[in-house]
């Protein structure tokens, strides 16, 4: 299950685990118009962890999730080469 809230200054994604034992805590991803942000809670540290990608990292990714093993560079449609 998931959350979209439009703040401010940000777009909230929120990814809530569900299902069977072993649950992970929820993933607050926050889009800014730099950056992007993914916290989550760690129990075990009683602290949330943040990671900090650019937009361009978050494209990266989200095209890394269906490629195979390898080595990619994205070129924009733009792009000369």
């Amino acid at each position: 299950m998931f959350t979209i809230e439009h703040e401010f200054d940000s777009t909230v994604i929120t990814l809530v685990d569900e299902g069977a034992a072993h649950l992970q805590e929820d993933v607050i991803v926050n889009a800014f118009s730099e950056c992007v942000t993914v916290e989550q809670f760690d129990p075990t540290t009683d602290k949330t962890l943040r990671l900090t990608l650019s937009h361009a990292q978050v494209r990266d990714l989200a095209a890394a999730l269906d490629l195979p093993e390898g080595i990619y560079r994205l070129v924009g449609e733009d792009s000369e080469t």
